[in-house]
Parts: C-alpha cells; sequence; structure tokens
C-alpha cells in the first residue's frame, strides 16, 4: 500500500484547503501504518472513524477512509483463505467509499482516498473485469480531481503534480488506452525535470516501455 500513502500525502496534502483541521490529519499515519501490516494501528484508525460517523453518519472524509480500512481487510480474508469474509469486506468497503464520494463529489480529499485505493487494488488483482472496473473508477476519479484543480494545479509542488499526472498516465497504459496514457506522459514531461516522475514519463515517450517497479514505489514524499 506504499502508493496509496504517498499520492493521498501528496494530492490531498497540497489542495484541501480549510480552516478546520483536516481529518485525514487525525487518522492518515495509523491507516498507513495500518497498511503496512500494524493491526493495532489500523484498529485505531478504524476506530476514529466510527466515532466521527456516530456523530455524524454523513461524514464522508470519515466514511471514505473507513471504506478503504474495509477493503484492505478484505485482502487479508482473501489472503487467509476465508473468501466469504472477505467478499463482504469487500463490498462493505466499495459501498462505503462510494456513498462517500456521492455526499462529497466534488471534495479532493474524499476523491482521492478512494481513486488512490482503487488503483493500487487494481494493480494487485487477477486481471478481469472487476479489477478492470476498479482502474476506470479510480481513473474517473483521478481525472475528476484533475478537473477541479485545472485553476491551481500549476501551482501545486512538482511532486503533488506528478504524482496525479503519473497515476493519470500509468493508469490509462495499463487500461490499455494508450491514447490517453501519452497525453498525460507528455503533460507530466512538458512540466519539466523539477516535476515527479519525470524521468519515468521521459523514458517512456522515448521508449513506450515503463518499469513496473516505477509505477509500483512512486516517489519519497513523506510529508504534504
Amino acid at each position: 500500500m506504499m502508493t496509496f500513502k504517498l499520492i493521498v500525502l501528496s494530492l490531498v496534502g497540497f489542495s484541501a484547503l480549510s480552516a478546520q483541521p483536516r481529518f485525514d490529519y487525525l487518522v492518515r499515519n495509523d491507516f498507513f501504518a495500518g497498511f503496512g501490516g500494524d493491526a493495532a494501528a489500523l484498529d485505531r484508525g478504524m476506530k476514529a472513524c466510527e466515532q466521527v460517523l456516530t456523530q455524524n453518519p454523513k461524514d464522508a472524509e470519515a466514511m471514505v477512509w473507513h471504506g478503504g480500512g474495509l477493503f484492505y481487510m478484505s485482502g487479508q480474508m482473501f489472503r487467509k483463505g476465508d473468501p466469504s469474509k472477505g467478499m463482504e469486506l469487500y463490498q462493505r468497503g466499495l459501498t462505503e467509499m462510494d456513498d462517500a464520494v456521492a455526499l462529497a463529489p466534488t471534495h479532493v480529499g474524499v476523491l482521492i482516498p478512494r481513486g488512490a485505493t482503487l488503483l493500487t487494488a487494481s494493480r494487485t488483482m487477477p486481471p478481469g473485469d472487476q479489477a478492470s472496473k476498479l482502474l476506470m473508477q479510480g481513473l474517473m476519479d483521478y481525472e475528476k480531481v484533475y478537473g477541479l484543480q485545472s485553476s491551481y494545479f500549476d501551482t501545486l509542488s512538482g511532486h503533488a503534480r506528478g504524482e496525479l499526472l503519473f497515476g493519470l498516465a500509468e493508469g490509462f497504459l495499463r487500461s490499455g488506452n494508450e491514447a490517453k496514457a501519452r497525453e498525460y506522459f507528455e503533460k507530466l514531461a512538458a512540466a519539466g525535470p523539477s516535476v515527479g516522475h519525470y524521468p519515468e514519463a521521459k523514458a517512456w515517450i522515448e521508449t513506450g516501455k515503463l518499469d513496473p517497479k516505477q509505477a509500483a514505489c512512486t516517489g519519497c514524499h513523506v510529508k504534504p
């Protein structure tokens, strides 16, 4: 889940401007640790979301993070050989993330966690209709964020811009839409060497190849 961590830190951290403390500041470290295998940390993050949702069941940010946690837990169940529980958590996680986006369809802090979760999951799932569905939804979330940020996109950090553009380019490449992938790789290359993933974009434009390891771990950002 390293890619998920980096993308959320970069894109939410640089774009969700608010005078109020951001919800992701309260839970993200626990979730990232949880996705890295720390069960106690994941439990803390989930309980923090549940506490907020008890007070306000329509809190979209708490809902999307909680849904992402359920989605992650579903993978654990599948790996443990419990497909019934895995499918239950899988569906609940997707439903919660979808409901969160329905409540806040233009909130970057909601779109990015769902998009990052789905794009990351689609890399490791067996090829098929479900993996393709998750990939396309993740790409739709990212393209929506790109549109929402269009008026100030150039003012974001090079790392934040690179994460979004590379996520779109790499995702469309995996989807088989090379024209769209090229569009975003070219935008990324045109932004210059100060933007994250510039070397990967240049390499793909010149060779038509992308190292899978570069797609799986997208940078070294640790703070927004």
